[in-house]
C-alpha cells in the first residue's frame, strides 16, 4: 500500500508540473478588468425611441462586447435625478453618467465630492464665465457634446427640398439651449436652400416634463399640419411620438430625432437626424476600462460621424437623387468650414 501511495503521488506531481508548463513563446491572455458602469436616464426614460434608448444601446454594447458590468437607473418625476448618481457614485462605479443637460449641476457637484471616481455627462451643457471664456468641466467629468445644429441644418435642407411646401414645422421638448440649437440649424438649413421658406417654431414647455408629453405634441402637431405645414421636424424625446401620430392622422411628414424613428410612423418618416449616443457612451465606457479616460469636453459632430441623418431602403423612395446629392454636398462644405452653421436662434 505505502509503493501504491509513493507512485501516486508521483503521478499527482508530474501533473501539477505539467499544468504550470506552457510551450516557447506562448502568449498569456490578458485579463481585461471589469469595469462597473452606472447610468441615470433623463426624463422620458426608456422607451423614448430616441436619446434614453440610444445611452441603453451604448451601455448594452459595452456589456457585450468589453464584459461591463451596467446598472441602469430611470428617474421618476425628476427630483430623484442627483440621489440615483450619487448612490452609483457611492457604490463605487468606475463611471457614472447621466444622459442629458439637466444633470450638469448634478455631475459637478457629485464630481468633487467624489474625485477617484469618473463621470460623463451626455449634453452636459459647457458654462461661460463673465468674460465669456468656457469654464471646462472638472477633471474626472468627461463632457460629451454634439454638435446638433450641424445635423439639423442637413434635415433642415431636406425638408425644404422635399416636403412640397415652403412652411416647415419644429416641435421642441423643454424650451432650452440645447433645443434651440436645434432649431437655429434646421431653420438656417431650410432657409439655405429656400430663403423664403418660413418655419414655424414651437415647445411643448418650459420644464424637463415637456420632453413626456406625447399628447401635447400631437396638439401642436396637428395644428401646424392644419395651417399647412407639410414636414415637422422634432426634438422633444418623448413627446415626439405624438408628433408621429398626427403625422398618420394628416397623411404628412415627420423629421425623427436622435435615433432612426422611421418604426413610429413607416411612410411618414423623412428622415431622422441622428446622434450617436449609444456610441459616445460605448466610447466613454471603453476609455475607463483601458485607462485611457481623461475629463474634459469630447466634441462629435458632422466630421466624427456624431451626428447626421438617415437615408435608406426605407424612406429614399421620399427623397430623390438630386436632393441627396445636394445635401452630401452640404455636409461636405459644413465640414470643410466653408457653411458656418448657427447654434443660437
Amino acid at each position: 500500500m505505502r509503493k501504491l501511495l509513493a507512485v501516486l503521488g508521483a503521478l499527482l506531481l508530474v501533473h501539477v508540473a505539467l499544468l504550470l508548463v506552457r510551450p516557447a513563446g506562448a502568449a498569456v491572455a490578458p485579463t481585461a478588468k471589469r469595469v462597473r458602469i452606472g447610468i441615470v436616464f433623463d426624463l422620458g426614460g426608456r422607451g423614448d425611441k430616441s436619446f434614453n434608448d440610444g445611452a441603453y444601446l451604448g451601455g448594452e454594447r459595452a456589456r457585450k462586447e468589453l464584459g461591463a458590468n451596467v446598472t441602469f437607473i430611470e428617474p421618476g418625476d425628476g427630483s430623484d435625478r442627483e440621489p440615483g448618481l450619487r448612490l452609483l457614485a457611492a457604490e463605487g462605479n468606475d463611471l457614472v453618467i447621466g444622459v442629458g443637460f439637466i444633470f450638469t449641476d448634478d455631475l459637478n457637484k457629485l464630481a468633487a465630492e467624489y474625485p477617484n471616481t469618473k463621470f460623463g455627462g451626455v449634453d452636459y451643457a459647457v458654462g461661460s464665465d463673465k468674460d465669456g471664456k468656457v469654464i471646462p468641466p472638472p477633471a474626472n467629468l468627461a463632457a460629451l457634446k454634439f454638435r446638433e445644429e450641424e445635423g439639423s441644418f442637413l434635415v433642415g435642407a431636406i425638408a425644404a427640398l422635399s416636403g412640397g411646401s415652403k412652411k416647415l414645422g419644429f416641435i421642441g421638448g423643454m424650451d432650452s439651449p440645447l433645443i434651440r440649437k436645434f432649431e437655429a440649424g434646421y431653420t438656417a438649413g431650410v432657409k439655405h436652400v429656400c430663403p423664403d421658406c418660413e418655419v414655424i417654431a414651437q415647445y411643448a414647455g418650459v420644464t424637463p416634463v415637456a420632453f413626456r408629453n406625447p399628447s401635447r405634441g400631437k396638439e401642436l402637431a396637428l395644428a401646424q399640419y392644419q395651417g399647412g405645414v407639410k414636414v415637422i421636424f422634432h426634438a422633444s424625446g418623448s413627446t415626439g411620438l405624438g408628433v408621429f401620430e398626427a403625422a398618420r392622422t394628416m397623411d404628412a411628414l415627420a423629421i425623427g430625432v436622435d435615433a432612426d424613428q422611421f418604426r413610429e410612423a413607416p411612410g411618414h418618416v423623412l428622415t431622422s437626424m441622428v446622434k450617436g449616443i449609444d456610441a459616445s457612451v460605448f466610447d466613454a465606457i471603453k476609455r475607463v476600462q483601458s485607462g485611457s479616460f481623461q475629463g474634459g469636453v469630447i466634441g462629435f459632430g458632422l466630421a466624427e460621424d456624431g451626428v447626421g441623418y438617415v437615408y435608406d431602403a426605407n424612406n429614399k423612395a421620399l427623397i430623390s437623387d438630386a436632393v441627396r446629392a445636394r445635401v452630401e454636398a452640404l455636409k461636405r462644405e459644413i465640414i470643410a468650414g466653408t457653411i458656418k452653421v448657427p447654434s443660437t436662434t
